[in-house]
């Protein structure tokens, strides 16, 4: 198997000819220039293949050292090796400086050109990787991948784009389980910050009284335990972005510590004298109302004013019911790559009985169910038996005997029926409709079987 490409600028034919046969019978690919212009033309034709540019340094067009900006300019991920016939310190000390991984005085013996250019190749092969990840990872979060084209959805990812690029605070308000950290996820990655650390953290999984050394670190002996000094989240995302979910579960006293750090970008760490700074962008989210807590006397009205700057409401499943096919056909790919099994479709009762179910639980919901269900399935398409038991309930079609029933307790059943079927199962929505309450909607659904 090839080791990669390596491009070879010299001058000297004979010895152009040696270097590349010493490194074909490594198993490298060896592209030849004479000079630095072809070289040049050659690293741009071929830059997604070459690992490493071995380049003389005195060109008949230009030198080596002076090149190597170009060189990096052009193959930012490959690496350069500089050969020379007189090595000196001040040459090989400017190259290092400039981004060249190594220095080479041509004489040096095969196999320590061939370690110098194994290292090379090997890191530039780790940088092709770690880009290759970092663009995964943009791709999987970014505003385009998120699934669905629901208007309040689009709405949604409208407003998040337009902060994005800004470092303003954002606060992300909707249900648990509707995706608020994948919003905050693709605002980090559409915003300049998108290099740097991205650090989440839910506030109700951490017990109250850890919360705050978690978010601030502490010194060595702030308290029993505190044996070396640590780190807080806060810290660890300088220069990213922090990302605080269920924010509303702060303390009042952690609430003012963590209103400092919105107002200065400083705070104090537990056991210390001296204020820590910190660069981050904030980015909360909670499934509360903070502007009612904060009326109630239960979350800071000053720190929730703070983190309102920019307000994003993300919508729950049951605001986005035309999405549910869409996302149920990625969860069932996605988790039948995951268990090796070959699953083409939803079944349409199957998807009846997901448009028509309550999504308390929104996405998170959604994904749990289908990956339930892949387990379960026998043959190649999903069925209701393979869905948990609240989707085999399915509404009865109207008897010939309660056809023709003109009674009023009939027509109320056959109404709530219907407006049932047409609201997909929605049972405020179908409450609206019917101008009765949800609790009474309930009450009327189980009464009459439905």
């Amino acid at each position: 198997m090839p080791n990669g490409t390596i491009l070879l600028i010299d001058d000297e034919a004979m010895l152009r000819q040696a270097v590349a046969r010493t490194l074909e019978l490594e198993g490298y690919t060896v592209r030849q220039a004479p000079d630095a212009m072809r070289g040049l033309e050659a690293l741009r034709e071929h830059v997604d293949e070459i690992l490493v540019v071995l380049s003389d340094v005195k060109l008949p067009d230009g030198r080596g050292l002076d090149l190597l900006p170009r060189y990096k300019a052009l193959a930012p991920l490959a690496e350069v090796v500089l050969m020379t016939a007189y090595g000196t310190i001040p040459d090989g000390v400017r190259a290092m400086k400039e981004g060249a991984f190594d220095y080479l005085t041509k004489g040096d013996s095969d196999d320590q050109l061939i370690v110098v250019v194994d290292r090379a190749a090997e890191k530039a092969r780790l940088q092709r990787r770690v880009a290759d990840l970092e663009k995964k990872v943009g791709t999987q979060y970014s505003f385009d991948s998120m699934i669905g084209h629901a208007p309040a959805l689009e709405q949604a990812k409208k407003l998040a784009q337009r902060a994005a690029p800004t470092d303003s605070t954002v606060l992300l308000e909707g249900p648990t389980g509707a995706g608020k950290e994948l919003f905050a996820q693709a605002i980090h990655q559409a915003s300049p910050r998108r290099g740097k650390p991205f650090v989440a953290v839910n506030c109700s999984a951490f017990p109250k009284d850890l919360l705050e050394s978690e978010l601030f670190g502490y010194k060595k002996d702030a308290f029993t335990g505190a044996l070396a000094d640590k780190k807080g989240l806060l810290e660890e995302a300088s220069g990213g972005t922090i990302f605080l979910d269920e924010i509303g579960e702060l303390e009042l006293n952690v609430q003012a510590k963590f209103l400092r750090v919105l107002e200065t970008r400083q705070f104090t760490k537990l056991g210390d004298t001296r204020p820590t700074s910190i660069d981050v962008r904030i980015v909360a989210a909670t499934n509360r109302n903070l502007r009612q807590e904060a009326e109630a006397g239960n979350f800071r009205p000053d720190l929730y004013y703070r983190l309102a700057v920019f307000t994003v409401p993300v919508p729950g499943l049951n605001e986005r019911r035309d999405d549910v096919p869409e996302l149920a056909n990625y969860f069932l790919q996605f988790f039948a790559a995951k268990l090796r099994r070959r699953l083409h479709g939803l079944g349409p009762d199957v998807l009846a009985q997901l448009r028509a179910h309550d999504w308390r639980g929104n996405v998170r919901e959604l994904k749990n169910v289908l990956e339930r269900a892949a387990i379960l399935a026998d043959g190649d398409t999903l069925t209701v038996d393979d869905l948990p038991p609240e989707f085999h309930h399915i509404l009865p079609a109207p008897g010939l005997d309660e056809a023709t029933d003109r009674t009023l307790r009939t027509q109320e059943k056959r109404q709530i029926r219907q407006v049932l079927i047409d609201t997909g199962g929605n049972k405020m929505e179908a409450a609206r409709q019917l101008g009765i309450g949800t609790k009474t909607l309930y009450r009327k659904i189980q009464e009459y079987g439905l």
